[in-house]
């Protein structure tokens, strides 16, 4: 399978769980589902931008560009990490204000389930995207370990909010842990992006 193969279909993925997250999320008024949706939206974003760089690196060198479109990779990482970073920034500051100016009722079980379905969908294109790497494809491409790296965060998260979802239920209260774990999540995911967008500027600099 190829790389544009692996970026299509966790593209579509990504797709498929945007409007059903972003609709739960506000339905059951749980900003940690809400965001999750935010941030599939701009997976999808990120993944296009993926797909467009990895074409303009198999272009032949042209007058103009005589060393071709090399880091055109690196620059799509750039950007996914960049956006990933904002992002995260946004929900944490989100979640700030909501144990400041108060934690509303949130419904548990639709947060449980289509977080759980998330988690494990997004699991099965972090697969998918691993292949790159099993099959000794990945090489220093910082672009894909960048969607890889955020499939895995947005499954990883997806999980943990529907743990949320679960104890919610099943107390029918605890509703402070709907922005807590959009902070805790946000805010890992923010360290990783960060890491990410130095090591693309060392690259960027060689």
């Amino acid at each position: 399978m190829t790389r544009n193969t692996r970026l299509w279909i966790v593209l579509t993925l990504n797709l498929s769980l945007v409007a059903s997250l972003l609709t739960v999320g506000i339905g059951a008024e749980s900003l940690s589902v809400f965001a999750t949706g935010v941030d599939y939206l701009a997976d999808a974003a990120a993944i296009t931008v993926a797909l467009v760089a990895n074409w303009l690196s198999t272009r032949p060198p042209t007058a103009a560009r005589p060393g071709g479109f090399l880091k055109a990779t690196t620059w799509a990482a750039f950007v996914n990490a960049g956006w990933l970073l904002v992002l995260s920034v946004i929900v944490i500051a989100a979640a700030i204000r909501q144990f400041v100016t108060g934690v509303h009722v949130v419904r548990g079980l639709p947060v449980l389930v289509v977080s759980a379905i998330a988690a494990v969908i997004m699991l099965a294109g972090g697969l998918i995207l691993s292949g790159d790497e099993r099959n000794g494809d990945q090489g220093g491409n910082l672009n894909m370990r960048a969607v890889l790296l955020d499939t895995l965060a947005d499954s990883t998260a997806a999980g943990a909010v529907a743990v949320v979802g679960a104890i919610i239920l099943a107390t029918n209260g605890n509703y402070w842990l709907d922005p807590a774990i959009a902070l805790v999540v946000s805010g890992v995911i923010a360290f990783h992006a960060f890491r990410l967008v130095r090591e693309v500027l060392v690259e960027l600099k060689s």
